[in-house]
């Protein structure tokens, strides 16, 4: 009896795993079959936007579309008590504040924030140079927060909400190298920066960190999907955010260019991961019951440096260069 109950287990075993297989194909395919058209077409291994078309001799503005964003700097040169901002129009007419916000000799827009420095507010814990989408693109009888033409909302908000906001949904893509990481402080802040968000009213539906700590050659990219109001889901593109993972094989290292495409569709968030020669790497996330269709909550794309370390030395920092950048409704 012994026997025959043992060969029975193994062929369940064997079911179950074929089972288990077939469910996971037809996830996968369920998931290539809803992915955004726009990241399906990404060619595998290809970097996006033209990098040879950017001039070291030119001011950030004018390499980028810098009509529809914002600049937070963690500097408070006016004495409010609040980090600095650099509105559309000044942005727009060639900005640059070196070594925070300038064109680097290879005509990437260099972004760099030291680990102690302004902030945005008493309850932000972290300095930032930073970009903020601003929808209006300069247009100064446009309120910046709310419902507004400044901002946009998901799908799934209501139709009076849908009417007010500035765009339904949209994309932002980028290619970047992490130039420098944090390498002083708290082992659980050393090494962390957000290249990439989805801010929304209060939360942040998307968080895209890079992260490499000191003894490793490789970073990781994972990102962060906060429920409004309650806790964080963590996705991981490359490595993880442990501190103390193992140099990743696979991981990215400082100066290696990438490619990163964020999109929301339907209340879905899309990631992709783009490294030359390399296949692609998408994560999706559904949000449709995250919260964020409330008729309170409007969405903005950020990118540059958040830096996620506020110890160790003064004179620790982090720095990217962009060499791409577009955000799309």
């Amino acid at each position: 009896m012994a026997k025959v109950k043992h060969k029975m287990t193994c062929r369940s075993l064997l079911l179950l795993t074929m089972f288990n297989l077939n469910v996971f194909a037809d996830e996968t395919n369920a998931q290539i079959k809803t992915m955004p058209a726009s990241h399906q077409a990404l060619a595998e291994g290809v970097l996006l936007g033209d990098l040879n078309a950017l001039d070291p001799a030119k001011k950030p503005a004018d390499n980028f579309d810098l009509a529809s964003w914002s600049l937070t700097l963690p500097t408070d040169l006016n004495k409010d008590g609040k980090a600095d901002t650099v509105y559309e129009k000044p942005l727009s007419e060639g900005f640059e504040l070196k070594p925070l916000f300038y064109t680097a000799v290879n005509g990437g827009m260099v972004f760099a924030c030291p680990n102690h420095g302004a902030r945005t507010s008493s309850h932000t814990k972290y300095t930032r140079t930073e970009l903020r989408e601003m929808l209006r693109r300069g247009n100064r009888h446009i309120k910046t927060q709310g419902i507004t033409q400044n901002n946009w909302v998901f799908h799934s908000a209501h139709g009076t909400v849908r009417r007010d906001a500035g765009a339904v949904e949209g994309s932002l893509e980028a290619t970047l190298a992490v130039d420098r990481v944090s390498t002083t402080g708290e082992r659980k802040k050393v090494g962390r920066v957000i290249v990439g968000q989805i801010h929304a009213t209060d939360d942040e539906p998307l968080r895209l960190y890079y992260r490499k700590l000191p003894e490793n050659e490789n970073g990781s990219l994972y990102f962060a999907h906060e429920i409004n109001g309650g806790e964080d889901k963590w996705v991981s593109l490359v490595g993880s955010r442990s501190d103390n993972l193992v140099d990743p094989p696979d991981g990215i290292k400082l100066g290696e260019k990438f490619s990163y495409k964020i999109t929301v569709e339907q209340d879905v968030l899309y990631v992709t991961l783009i490294r030359p020669g390399k296949k692609n790497i998408t994560q999706m996330v559904d949000m449709r019951e995250s919260g964020y269709d409330k008729n309170d909550q409007y969405m903005y794309f950020k990118a540059g440096v958040y830096n996620q370390n506020n110890s160790g030395d003064q004179r620790d920092f982090v720095q990217a260069t962009f060499y791409y950048l577009k955000n799309s409704h």
